[in-house]
């Protein structure tokens, strides 16, 4: 293997969980003010650490969004959405 190549391939797997980190877009600081005002008057954040929870990848976590603010009778924007899930998400599941 020559060394550029072995340079860029090392490259590539160093910025690969950096990649990875950014994935998910959102303001998870607007996601944190979100969170109190509209979910721990049903909870508080427990639920996103016992032991039998019930999200368990982003998918779920995203899902679980709807039916919490279905549930809530609120009607949350996209970004909205996307804000909460950043935010529960680099808070407390740390999904990929």
């Amino acid at each position: 293997m020559t060394s550029f190549r072995l340079a860029s391939v090392s490259l590539f797997l160093l910025l690969l969980p950096t990649g990875t980190a950014f994935a998910l877009s959102g303001d998870a600081a607007e996601g944190k003010r979100l969170h109190q005002a509209n979910c721990v008057g049903c909870h508080d954040t427990s639920v996103y650490t016992r032991k039998q929870r019930t999200v368990h990848s982003l998918d779920g976590l995203q899902a679980q969004m709807s039916a919490c603010s279905h549930a809530a009778g609120k009607k949350l924007t996209a970004t909205e959405t996307e804000n909460l899930v950043k935010y529960l998400n680099d808070e407390f599941y740390k999904f990929e």
